[in-house]
């Protein structure tokens, strides 16, 4: 992927179909969408790919058993059979997982043995194994750190894990492989119109400072939790609609969990749902939500987010997670859609919304990285009409996305798919980048930081060690060791020089601080 073709292939003054804003899970999922239908389309991102909320997730592909609580029943079967898709589509990067519900109370175990059938029966022939009433032995053998004081057993059922931020690398580069052109650290600054109808984007190249224009016959808005600036862009007079609510994260050692299963509390104290989950070797428990007033591009969990957190872990596991045992802590910011009414965010839905404003701007927002897919699909629809593009049908239900391959490879190259002989013969060219970057995260290889800057558009520091890898949420300490190394690696790549390589240590090292536990 060569950064300086795509930037002046986005400059030369081509017409574009449509034009994308943001590089996330649902910009990206539009801008492929777009382009598997054989409409020419252009993509820009602010930042770095999935910087925000598509790579700050709680790492699941579900249906969401809260929503089938609350008997939203088409929004579960939708993201079921979502799950299905994805898993047949992207089978190196999304993959079951058993969860146990445990029980400590008489009814536990046949309400939720009952509510999970609905879910069985919703997934139909999507779903990923029956679920199942489990005793008490069968769940200490599946989860082992379980609090066993008045344990009685438990519900036994399957769902999905996923990387989120290397699911958006593998979107992003199916996108280019259908034609497309994408480039992280491009922001749009301004909504061209002509006659009082949106003609394309005013951008500035981030790294360069140079402004340039994008003509498009459709924009479409896709940047989640900032998507209302981009609609006062176009019309201050908007009207907001997005309440973002913060999704907070704490990592641990896989010791917390050494088991083969997660864990979801569907319920807490405040109705919200607890998970501690396996990922990358590690224990991942998560996630609060909590309303916030504004959007940042850094989220952190707040104190009493890591305190809820704890509390609520400590009750489930032994012994009970500590902020001493805390590896790293991420925040993600939900852009779920406003009712106008209270500021529960809790409480409202995931489900997504296609708004048009008079001067043609579409943008999706709400949902989540399940639905992606059929969000991108609504989008592109939409501004398809908007634009008088000739209709198309959608393709991508069941296009495979790039690196597919079938059955799961172990060990460091597992989430790179059909692309890991290329990893292993750079290996065999330059043996010393399969050396660990740090041995806490044995598999984080300096082959991946070439890798990144070679074919993934990444361009920091910061994009290798936090998405490309995820080296800064699986251990924030480990990370900043790792960043001289991967600057040099890097560097060599993009031809920096040295006084970039000391920048980007030393920008690194003040996010890092932004993942680890507050006091």
């Amino acid at each position: 992927m060569d950064r300086d073709a795509a930037l002046a292939r986005l400059g030369s003054g081509e017409p574009w179909d449509l034009a994308v804003i943001g590089g996330g899970a649902t910009g990206l999922g539009t801008a492929l969408d777009a382009a598997a239908r054989g409409y020419r389309t252009a993509l820009v991102e602010a930042g770095d790919f999935a910087r925000g909320t598509s790579s700050r997730s709680t790492k699941l592909i579900h249906g969401g058993l809260r929503y089938l609580a609350r008997g939203e029943f088409r929004l579960v079967h939708e993201a079921l059979e979502e799950r299905g898709r994805l898993r047949a589509n992207a089978p190196h990067l999304v993959h079951p997982v058993t969860f146990l519900i445990p029980s400590y109370s008489r009814w536990t175990s046949p309400y939720y043995g009952l509510g999970l059938k609905v879910y069985d029966l919703l997934a139909g022939r999507q779903n990923f194994g029956p679920s199942r009433v489990a005793g008490r032995e069968e769940a200490l053998n599946l989860v082992p750190t379980l609090a066993k004081d008045g344990l009685r057993g438990g519900v036994v059922y399957q769902d999905g894990q996923f990387d989120d931020a290397r699911l958006a690398v593998a979107l992003l580069r199916t996108f280019e492989d259908r034609g497309g052109a994408a480039l992280n650290y491009v922001e749009a600054r301004g909504i061209l119109k002509v006659d009082g109808r949106t003609a394309g984007l005013r951008v500035r190249d981030v790294e360069s400072g140079a402004h340039f224009d994008i003509q498009a016959r459709a924009i479409v808005n896709a940047t989640g939790v900032f998507a209302d600036a981009v609609r006062a862009m176009d019309d201050p007079a908007a009207t907001p609609m997005i309440a973002p609510s913060r999704g907070s994260h704490l990592v641990f050692g896989r010791a917390f969990l050494p088991g083969p299963a997660a864990v979801l509390v569907p319920k807490t104290d405040d109705g919200r749902v607890l998970f501690a989950i396996p990922w990358h070797g590690h224990a991942l428990i998560g996630t609060t939500d909590t309303p916030v007033e504004s959007a940042a591009v850094e989220p952190t969990p707040s104190a009493a987010d890591i305190d809820y957190l704890l509390e609520h872990a400590g009750r489930y596991l032994s012994p009970p997670p500590t902020r001493a045992d805390i590896l790293g802590s991420f925040a993600g910011l939900r852009p779920l859609i406003s009712t106008g009414h209270g500021n529960r965010t809790a409480a409202l839905a995931r489900d997504f919304a296609v708004v048009v404003s008079g001067s043609g701007l579409v943008t999706i927002a709400g949902g989540k990285w399940t639905t992606y897919r059929r969000m991108a699909e609504a989008a592109v629809d939409r501004a398809a009409e908007v634009a008088g593009l000739p209709p198309r049908p959608c393709p991508t239900a069941d296009l495979r996305l790039h690196g597919w391959a079938e059955g799961a490879a172990a060990g460091p190259f597992d989430s790179y798919g059909s692309d890991a002989p290329a990893l292993r013969a750079l290996v065999a060219d330059r043996p010393d980048l399969g050396d660990p970057l740090d041995p806490r995260l044995p598999e984080v290889l300096g082959v991946h930081a070439v890798w990144a800057a070679r074919h993934e558009l990444a361009r920091t520091v910061e994009d290798v060690l936090s998405r490309r890898t995820r080296a800064l949420l699986l251990d924030a300490r480990a990370s900043i060791a790792m960043a001289p190394r991967v600057a040099d690696l890097i560097g060599d790549e993009l031809g920096r020089d040295e006084e970039w390589r000391r920048e980007q240590v030393r920008a690194f090292e003040a996010l890092v601080n932004r993942y680890l536990p507050m006091g």
